[in-house]
């Protein structure tokens, strides 16, 4: 089956860290897609890492192989991609880490700075996580099958979104599950 992964959350949750553990459970995330990685192994600009990523993903969708996207979902992109993927019959699947507070995914971004890796500026992270529910409710039609992991302590999943409806998970219910929930009780109210 042609699956199309998205690995999302705001910068600093963990995306990069989920992949690798998912990748060591399963055989189904086919090519890879990490934009930073891309970025970091070809030495360019980030410009020209996500240019290179997107290529790679056009071309994973014309080839209709699986693959994996690494995504804040912030931009068009990924729900284009994400459309451009049910019209073509792929198996749509995300795994969402969500963390508490932007300054949270910050201090995460600084200890990975501190540790070599690459930096995101702050008003881009506060951007992104003031956006991340109207982004994930953009993709989230086009799943059929989203898992949220919380990842506040390692990884703990806390809900799956399933016929339009989050269902919760366990007995952990971080702040942003809640936020979600609410948000996503409210945009259907709109409709």
């Amino acid at each position: 089956m042609k699956t199309y992964t998205i690995i999302a959350g705001v910068n600093g949750t963990g995306k990069s860290s989920l992949t690798g553990s998912l990748k060591a459970q399963t055989k189904s995330l086919g090519t890879i897609i990490d934009t930073d990685k891309i970025t970091a192994e070809a030495g360019v600009s980030t410009l020209a890492g996500g240019k290179i990523a997107l290529k790679k993903i056009r071309s994973c969708l014309e080839r209709g192989i699986c693959f994996t996207q690494e995504s804040t979902l912030s931009g068009h992109f990924t729900h284009e991609t994400a459309r451009k993927a049910r019209e073509a019959g792929y198996y749509i699947r995300l795994y969402y880490v969500g963390l508490d507070s932007a300054e949270e995914s910050v201090r995460r971004i600084a200890n990975r700075v501190a540790r070599g890796g690459h930096d995101i500026p702050t008003d881009i992270v506060q951007r992104r996580f003031s956006e991340r529910w109207t982004n994930l409710a953009a993709v989230l039609p086009y799943c059929d099958e989203a898992v949220f992991f919380d990842n506040d302590n390692g990884f703990i999943e806390v809900a799956v979104y399933e016929n339009g409806e989050l269902l919760e998970k366990g007995s952990k219910r971080p702040v942003w599950l809640r936020e979600l929930k609410a948000y996503l009780q409210g945009a259907e109210m709109t409709r």
